[in-house]
């Protein structure tokens, strides 16, 4: 069952990151990206990765793919001729990646796993219920200062994006 549902995801994130390429309107091929962002997420959620599909939606679909279409907005950008033989280079890409995945799932090996996947254990022995708790443990134990850290130079990069926006609004004022 876990290979029927990987060859289905796996199919339609190709076929649709072949539409992606070779769409001319920008805003199906915005559309057919954000089917493949829940496709890929959806994939995760077979992994039993809730906390990585979760991210997926949130930040790619929920963020880049709204700044994207705010820039074809802004540009105005209209079917473009330029890029239409851009479909050849995503099918050949694509068709050899689609012919590996059929290939892995027909000759794959039936590894069987025992108990429950849900329940990890970490190395001191307590038990994590799921792993969105065991990376917000991870993250906050082991790795709490490289975390403190990556705050804080995003509050700087914040800061400094905010000053020379405001350098740039008043410069061109006077």
């Amino acid at each position: 069952m876990a290979y029927l549902f990987f060859g289905y995801f796996a199919g339609i994130i190709a076929i649709s990151s072949m539409l992606v390429v070779a769409l001319r309107n920008p805003v199906y091929s915005a559309l057919s990206l954000l089917v493949m962002f829940f496709h890929v997420a959806g994939l995760y959620i077979t992994l039993h990765a809730e906390f990585l599909a979760a991210v997926q939606l949130i930040v790619y679909a929920g963020a880049i793919l709204v700044l994207y279409l705010f820039v074809v907005m802004i540009l105005n950008v209209k079917e473009d001729d330029r890029y239409h033989s851009q479909w050849r280079i995503a099918a050949f890409i694509c068709v050899p990646l689609l012919i590996e995945s059929i290939v892995l799932l027909s000759g794959g090996s039936r590894a069987t796993t025992s108990g429950n996947r849900l329940l990890q254990t970490e190395p001191h022995g307590m038990v994590v219920p799921d792993n969105t708790l065991a990376i917000g443990q991870t993250l906050f134990s082991t790795y709490l200062f490289p975390f403190e850290v990556a705050s804080l130079v995003l509050l700087v990069a914040m800061i400094g994006a905010i000053v020379i926006a405001k350098r740039d609004i008043g410069g061109s004022e006077t």
